[in-house]
């Protein structure tokens, strides 16, 4: 039976414990840029808290110099299924200011980001508040496409690609494998249209499934595939040619990345730190470690191996009911001690592997929670905080905390978004975050991030739309 295109391209793109994004040449509106490596020997990994983490509980008021711990005292009740995190209950970094830029007020962090108050104390974590974008949304779905995409507003020439995607596809050509996902599935932020991405489970049960019946035919249906591939990308077709470059850059994948796991645990150094992320016990942890292991492969040079962005994610954020406070058992807490603890012992390893100066972390979430509370959680809200960590981070406080008061909130008890110049609660567009990093730390010009990535609102007042952008932040 002759195969359709469908099934061939489905054969291409699949990889057993992993998949790969194939990239395509229908309605990519950009013009590749082959092989150019804007990053150079550097990393970024993207940290997606899935399920909308309360900010207002992440980072908080501690004095009342404009009025916030009041208006947060308000909002977060106390006792039973209170979430109201005292002064003295908070994390509190001891060098570095935690002021608040637009009022002056001081701020700490939720007990179970410790871990993140050493990094900070070292200049290492860049907390940036109010974070969202016009016109927010309350669904999980939608609020995740537009950050994954960074198109809040759907313009239709960007729309289907992810942000990091669409640098990827702009820079790098189908032979190129520089993305990957930490998952079963390639992440929304990483899909593109102009290069391959990967998305590896774990990299000990990554593979091809050459023969499903008989491993005695493996060489030469290893052969036919590869003779089969590489006549498609010499074709002078262009989707053909596409097809079969990305074809073997997969297959080549397969063959290359798996080996990684084995080379990190045999590692005497590395082997200390599987075991120390296997004590972890958690997610985040063991997903942190499969990007270690990859880095370590392109720092000793590893033939074949070329990922430079990662992105991973950690759910359980929907935290309508039983939230916790302060309480090390809460639901909450266990989510923040999580990550910071496993995001310190990737740095951790990093450093030792001799990468610490080269690695970059974006850490975000759809939304953040609603300023009251419920009976003893969270409702789903507007703006929240972002981190940005990494030794090359210039650590502190950037963005304003969001107008709590009672009084500022909209009609859904949320934070509204202003762009509004002068505001001492002015948001911060998430996608300025975004842009900052594309612009200092992945080398992309301004003309390009605005041109191909990140274009700017078109649709209302400055006010109250993102039509001017800020690359420029500061945290890095």
């Amino acid at each position: 039976m002759p195969m359709t295109r469908r099934q061939f391209l489905k054969r291409a793109g699949y990889a057993t414990a992993g998949t790969v994004m194939l990239p395509s040449l229908f309605s990519s509106p950009f013009v590749g840029k082959a092989f150019a490596d804007t990053i150079g020997d550097r990393y970024l990994v993207i940290l997606f808290l899935d399920g909308g983490n309360d900010g207002l509980n992440t980072v908080m008021p501690m004095d009342d110099t404009a009025g916030l711990l009041t208006a947060y005292r308000d909002a977060r009740g106390t006792g039973s299924g209170g979430l109201r995190i005292d002064p003295g209950e908070m994390a509190v970094p001891s060098v570095v200011s935690t002021l608040d830029p637009g009022t002056g007020t001081q701020l700490g962090f939720h007990p179970g980001l410790a871990s993140f108050g050493t990094m900070y104390d070292a200049g290492n974590v860049a907390v940036i508040q109010g974070t969202g974008y016009p016109d927010y949304s309350l669904s999980h779905e939608s609020s995740r496409v537009i950050w994954q995409t960074a198109n809040p507003t759907g313009m239709s020439a960007i729309a289907g690609s992810g942000w990091a995607g669409r640098h990827l596809g702009l820079e790098y050509g189908p032979q190129d494998i520089y993305g990957v996902t930490i998952d079963d599935a390639v992440a929304a932020e990483m899909r593109t249209s102009g290069t391959s991405v990967l998305a590896i489970n774990r990299l000990n049960r990554f593979g091809f499934p050459l023969d499903d019946y008989d491993e005695n035919d493996e060489t030469i249906y290893t052969q036919s595939y590869n003779d089969l591939y590489a006549a498609a990308g010499a074709n002078l077709q262009p989707l053909t040619s596409t097809i079969g470059n990305a074809g073997l850059a997969t297959y080549t994948s397969t063959q290359s990345y798996p080996p990684l796991h084995n080379n990190y645990k045999n590692d005497p150094i590395r082997s200390t730190y599987n075991d120390a992320y296997g004590a972890l016990g958690t997610s985040t942890a063991r997903d942190l470690r499969e990007v270690a292991k990859i880095i370590y492969g392109v720092s000793t040079g590893e033939p074949g191996v070329t990922a430079r962005f990662f992105q991973v994610r950690n759910g359980g954020y929907d935290t309508h009911a039983d939230q916790g406070g302060a309480d090390p058992n809460g639901q909450h807490y266990n989510l923040h001690a999580e990550v910071a603890d496993a995001v310190s012992l990737f740095f951790d390893d990093m450093n030792s592997m001799g990468v610490g100066n080269k690695v970059t972390m974006v850490i975000w979430s759809e939304f953040s929670r609603r300023i009251p509370q419920n009976d003893n959680g969270t409702d789903h809200g507007s703006q929240g905080p972002m981190f940005v960590i990494g030794e090359p981070v210039n650590g502190g406080i950037y963005g304003n905390h969001p107008n709590i008061d009672e009084a500022a909130l909209d009609n859904r008890e949320n934070t509204p978004y202003s762009q509004a110049p002068g505001d001492t609660f002015r948001s911060t567009d998430f996608r300025d975050v975004f842009g900052t990093v594309l612009k200092h730390w992945v080398n992309m010009s301004e003309a390009d991030i605005l041109n191909h990535v990140l274009p700017l609102d078109v649709l209302g007042p400055a006010s109250d739309y993102w039509t001017v952008q800020d690359f420029d932040l500061g945290f890095l």
